[in-house]
């Protein structure tokens, strides 16, 4: 099944979004907006270290968890490929098993997504996923407090979502969001950028599902637009042929218009403006990017202290 971690289900990691039921789901986005209120946090990692381990870099994903592990009363230990042995050739299962006896949780943003699920094969707490090149659950968990906070609780199973773009990882894990909460998911893209199959489908028997290469139709009246760059790291040499390919699925003035009169517009960031998504609609009324990005730290911290406190009983 897409996202289904099939790793011991005695230890709870957090691979997809599969890896919350709905109702767990349901209660880690109340605890982010708490977290967001300026509700003060539980300390779950007091004493604790959590290995951040960073085979992509990111603004995004380490700062705001480094911060949120050290809210938590926790120490982030930040590792690249060039602080570590895994740049040398390290193979991930050893690595788990080392970092398993130093630390309490580790977070992997890394290409492969098997390259996550051979650590959480091998590891012995808690493994989160910070990105892959299938999924993104930890912007997922940032996207749907966004929409949360814009629309209202009750509101998600009711809403129209519409993604423009590359069948992306993204847009794998907007396809989870959308099977777990029930609302209905639009993804315009080009031919030969089609989203995971598995997750397509899986998503396409829980709620309405619509794929189609028109980005107009996907954007009537839809509550939410939401888009990534063309190209992410590691296809640079694609980056010309996409431009081209993407060329008609930029979001921009024109599309927006289709959107309702209330909808919120979504990024993951970084973006290149006047490529995927206009400047006038990134620093838009509509726009909640930054709200969005802030998200991030509230979302994690939930994540991290749901996780911490399912480890310890």
């Amino acid at each position: 099944m897409p996202g289904e971690s099939r790793i011991d289900p005695a230890l709870r990691h957090f691979l997809t979004l599969r890896d919350l039921a709905p109702g767990e789901l349901d209660d880690l986005l109340e605890l982010g907006h708490r977290l967001s209120e300026g509700e003060v946090p539980p300390r779950p990692l007091e004493g604790r270290s959590v290995a951040l381990v960073f085979q992509k870099s990111s603004t995004r994903t380490r700062v705001s968890f480094e911060v949120g592990v050290h809210r938590l009363g926790g120490k982030g230990i930040f590792l690249s490929d060039r602080d570590s042995q895994i740049g040398r050739g390290e193979p991930l299962s050893d690595t788990a098993r080392v970092l398993s006896t130093y630390v309490d949780g580790i977070m992997i943003r890394t290409f492969g997504h098997d390259k996550l699920e051979e650590l959480a094969r091998h590891s012995r707490v808690p493994v989160m996923n910070g990105l892959t090149d299938r999924f993104h659950p930890c912007q997922l968990l940032a996207d749907l407090l966004t929409l949360r906070q814009n629309f209202g609780a009750s509101a998600l199973p009711g809403l129209r979502v519409a993604w423009f773009g590359d069948g992306n990882n993204m847009a794998n894990s907007w396809l989870l969001a959308a099977g777990l909460l029930g609302f209905e998911l639009r993804l315009a893209v080009p031919e030969g950028y089609d989203p995971d199959g598995e997750a397509l489908a899986w998503a396409g028997e829980r709620t309405r599902i619509v794929l189609t290469r028109d980005p107009e139709e996907a954007a009537e009246e839809v509550h939410v637009l939401t888009t990534d760059v063309w190209a992410s790291m590691g296809q640079e040499e694609e980056a010309a042929q996409r431009e081209a390919d993407f060329a008609s699925f930029q979001v921009n003035e024109r599309l927006a218009e289709r959107a309702r009169d209330d909808h919120i517009f979504l990024h993951c960031l970084p973006a290149h403006r006047g490529e995927e998504v206009t400047a006038q609609v990134m620093d838009g009324p509509h726009s909640r990017i930054f709200q969005e990005a802030e998200n991030r730290l509230h979302a994690q911290m939930a994540l991290m202290i749901h996780l911490f406190r399912t480890a310890d009983g």
